[in-house]
């Protein structure tokens, strides 16, 4: 996830390298939405790289993504600018981006299959935490990894190539990905359910439960919404918006990583402790009651500690709701193409709602002239969620789903 997430630490630089515009404004967008065009592509990853894993095992689905997002994440940081071979240079970036959302749309719901498959009775919400647990290390090495070059890299080198580096170090981590992923064991519960034969019977079986996943997909709009909010979203709401130091950005989105880090396990140990519903009904609310509020109190008078304040607390949002949310979808999914259909729902929502969340924040500004106007995009999110939270009914939604677990 290091290598999907870079993309928007850096997109005031590859906006000036590779979408030149007269408008400052008119290239951040450009490249705002380019990050945003992986997440469209993560849909056909997630039911054509899900169907692949429901078929083949975890294991072999989980090698697959890996190499994907490599070549992705290689194109990306190899394209040379736009001065140097002109329209070709944003084309291969778009390329790309996408062939990175085709892999990371299969990459979460792969995981997080994977974990909640052998987790312990008991403890499947625990368990599936450190899936996105383990995407707050990228927040984490990434933001670390910016102070460490913007203190190293003057800004014009690093406007010039200083911004690859990141890109090349994802790289050069795949490796090691790779080792590990070749070393795990297939799931009990795999070995032990029906396999689909063909990848047309699990667009069949997925298509038979779309309600599912329009259900799954709307439960997952708030936690990419915030996700991307307080992590991809801001470096560049903190420089454009409320014109603070890079180093200050930097170091707000490190403790955002951490924060969520500890938030995460906690959401996923109270979820199998007190149910996840009362989780998915709780947060939203606090969300719609507060987001906009603590954003406008930030906007007045725009600091490092209160943009500290505000994003930990958006952060504890996320790791609570997420910690609910990710096993819940797990066991809300027939177990013949879960990794399928979870996939999908959640990549849908990052599609439609969280991949975007960037590029519409920084039109809600402009627009508006209010720079608290990304908060009704997180109160829109919180409001789908809720809508779905409150329709979930756990004995009749999830039945089929749970049934297929050899355990808890």
């Amino acid at each position: 996830m290091y290598d999907f997430t870079v993309y928007g630490y850096y997109a005031s630089y590859i906006a000036h390298t590779f979408f030149p515009s007269g408008s400052d404004f008119a290239s951040l967008m450009l490249s705002l939405m380019t990050f945003g065009v992986g997440y469209l592509m993560r849909p056909l990853g997630a039911i054509v790289l899900g169907a692949y894993i429901d078929r083949k095992g975890r294991r072999d689905g989980l090698i697959l993504t890996l190499g994907l997002m490599a070549v992705g994440t290689l194109t990306i940081a190899a394209t040379p600018s736009y001065a140097t071979i002109g329209l070709a240079a944003p084309m291969l970036v778009v390329l790309g981006r996408l062939m990175q959302g085709l892999s990371a749309g299969v990459e979460l719901g792969g995981v997080s299959i994977y974990l909640a498959e052998i987790a312990t009775p008991g403890h499947r919400g625990f368990y599936c935490s450190w899936q996105s647990g383990s995407q707050q290390v990228a927040v984490i090495f990434t933001a670390l990894l910016g102070i460490v070059i913007a203190a190293l890299i003057p800004p014009v080198q690093m406007t010039a190539w200083g911004w690859r580096v990141p890109l090349i170090i994802g790289c050069l981590i795949i490796p090691l990905i790779l080792r590990l992923r070749r070393s795990l064991e297939e799931t009990e519960a795999f070995r032990r359910s029906r396999h689909v034969k063909t990848a047309a019977e699990v667009f069949r079986i997925v298509a038979a439960h779309w309600q599912l996943v329009v259900l799954g997909m709307m439960l997952s709009v708030l936690t990419t919404t915030t996700f991307y909010l307080i992590t991809a979203y801001t470096p560049t709401f903190g420089a454009q918006a409320l014109h603070l130091a890079a180093h200050d950005n930097l170091v707000v989105t490190l403790c955002v990583g951490f924060s969520n880090l500890c938030w995460l396990p906690i959401g996923g140990a109270l979820s199998d402790r007190l149910g996840r519903r009362p989780l998915l009904l709780l947060i939203p609310v606090l969300v719609l009651l507060t987001a906009y509020p603590t954003m406008s109190w930030l906007v007045r008078a725009p600091s490092f500690s209160k943009l500290l304040v505000v994003e930990l607390w958006f952060s504890f949002f996320f790791g609570i709701y997420n910690g609910a949310l990710i096993p819940f979808l797990a066991e809300l999914m027939p177990g013949e193409v879960r990794t399928a259909a979870f996939s999908l729902a959640f990549s849908l929502a990052t599609a439609i709602f969280g991949g975007f969340t960037p590029a519409v924040g920084t039109y809600l500004i402009e627009r508006t002239g209010d720079r608290a106007a990304p908060a009704l995009w997180l109160s829109l999110a919180a409001l789908i969620s809720l809508a779905a939270a409150g329709y979930c009914l756990p004995s009749r939604v999830r039945a089929a789903g749970l049934a297929s677990f050899s355990s808890g």
